[in-house]
């Protein structure tokens, strides 16, 4: 049996036009003609109805249509598996992410290879806040998309997927919620939350700067070991926040403002990994993060701007 005049039979028992048919297939109308006809004869009976207006199935037609296509469909699927397998991209691949929007990236890449690689299972955790390396040092994750910057000599990066502005999560009794920017240098006339947990220094300092730019101090406000806890401090007037700027989308809240800061570097969000531990798999769940992160750039620029 020849494999293209199946392949054809099933495309225009969807399409039931042979002209939408040949351009699926790649194909001339007169080829498409030219398969079906041999199929009917190998047959021995017509498997459509044909006028100048319409292409319908006969009834013999619509049975081996019903027939037919679990199997070619499950012949496609051995050979997906097959080629999956010998790139090396089957099996279970652990992502963590950092922030909501880095989950937000993670599940849709997800998703998409569901469909396109369902023999890689890819499951997701997020990176606990007081120890942004840990998991992914430890073998927990097999990459992890995160905010940068990272200095991590025992890590290996990818390109930059996405970048956002930074905002200030502060109380709205505060004087600096009224405004419609701050810059680095305000920060010294509000305490900033300070992270528990095994943080390096350079992101800490980034995150949670010490002096301002000029040097002037930044005052030291209450510690925390997750996010929550850390909006809870905010709204009640304990402190601010430095944090992305689609914070403000996915934590509104009463008690909260989210004001811009204005002369900051902007956020950058990339995958990272064990140095010589990548794999064809990580090859392909990046591959798929940057198709992902072109289509959410354009969506909300103040949440997140392509680089």
């Amino acid at each position: 049996m020849d494999q293209n005049e199946l392949t054809c039979f099933l495309v225009l028992a969807e399409e039931l036009h042979f002209g939408r048919t040949a351009t699926r297939l790649h194909l001339s109308r007169a080829r498409v003609s030219q398969l079906i006809q041999k199929l009917e004869r190998r047959v021995g009976a017509p498997l459509f109805t044909r006028t100048s207006r319409s292409v319908a199935l006969t009834t013999l037609g619509s049975r081996l249509r019903d027939d037919l296509e679990p199997h070619h469909r499950g012949i496609e699927n051995a050979l997906a598996r097959a080629v999956t397998s010998a790139r090396g991209i089957e099996g279970v691949l652990h992502v963590g992410f950092s922030t909501p929007l880095a989950g937000e990236m993670v599940m849709k890449a997800t998703e998409k290879l569901r469909t396109l690689h369902p023999e890689l299972t890819v499951e997701v955790c997020e990176v606990p806040f007081s120890d942004p390396y840990g998991m992914l040092r430890r073998g927990d994750f097999d990459l992890q998309l995160t905010d940068f910057p990272v200095h991590e000599s025992d890590l290996t990066r990818g390109p930059t997927l996405l970048a956002e502005d930074r905002v200030l999560a502060i109380s709205t009794g505060h004087h600096l919620a009224g405004r419609d920017s701050v810059t680095l240098e305000d920060l010294a006339e509000v305490p900033l939350l300070t992270i528990a947990g095994d943080i390096p220094g350079y992101w800490r300092e980034h995150r949670l700067p010490t002096h301002t730019p000029s040097g002037r101090p930044i005052a030291s406000g209450p510690s925390v070991t997750n996010f929550q806890e850390a909006l809870t401090l905010v709204a009640g007037g304990n402190g601010a926040l430095l944090a992305g700027a689609h914070v403000a989308l996915y934590h509104g809240r009463p008690g909260i403002s989210y004001v811009p800061v204005e002369g900051d570097m902007p956020l950058g969000y990339n995958l990272m990994w064990r140095a010589g531990g990548g794999n064809r798999a990580i090859e392909l769940f990046g591959r798929t993060a940057r198709e992902v992160a072109r289509d959410m750039a354009p969506a909300d620029p103040r949440r997140a701007l392509p680089r």
